[in-house]
């Protein structure tokens, strides 16, 4: 069974659990710590992961870093978690979880790059646009990317849309080195 199954499983039953003891939005802040945390730290991530940490250590190392930070439900599904030795799945159970919350709360994630920063009118012009596409609220994620000259990519799920200059000129380029093998 393929992780992301086995994470996505995971997720479900923890999901339904935060929603039986009405703690879905704290889960929810916990795995997007959680998250966080083990994509800042992929040395975390890999101790988890690594079947040669003994489970006690493992655990301690959650306690300490989390014990503090995060609701009892979500230390205790961490320690179930590593005592059935899935522990190579919590981070893409934390992501599957936000995921499903997402889905769940009508929330759709965008990511914008643009080579300069977009002002606060672009940025609401942008929601409000993906937001009529979609239906959903948006969270955007705006970044800059000096290299793509002008213009911005928008992701929107596994949609994409490029109107960069960067990109034209890679376009352009291509057509025409084409043209140059055709006339030969």
């Amino acid at each position: 069974m393929s992780e992301l199954t086995v994470a996505s499983r995971y997720a479900k039953s923890l999901i339904d659990l935060a929603q039986e003891q009405n703690l879905v939005e704290v889960i929810k802040n916990d795995m997007d710590l959680f998250h966080h945390t083990l994509r800042v730290n992929p040395e975390l991530k890999a101790v988890l992961a690594n079947p040669i940490v003994s489970h006690i250590k493992k655990l301690n190392i959650l306690e300490d870093v989390f014990g503090a930070k995060v609701n009892k439900l979500s230390i205790l599904f961490f320690k179930l978690m590593i005592n059935k030795s899935r522990g190579e799945v919590l981070y893409t159970t934390a992501e599957a979880f936000v995921d499903m919350y997402d889905a769940k709360e009508h929330i759709v994630r965008a990511k914008v790059v643009s080579a300069t920063a977009l002002s606060e009118a672009n940025k609401q012009t942008m929601i409000a646009d993906i937001q009529a596409a979609t239906g959903g609220t948006i969270k955007l994620d705006a970044k800059v990317d000096p290299s793509l000259i002008g213009g911005f990519v928008l992701t929107v799920g596994d949609r994409q849309v490029d109107t960069s200059i960067a990109s034209d000129l890679k376009k352009l380029k291509k057509e025409f080195a084409q043209r140059v093998v055709v006339a030969k």
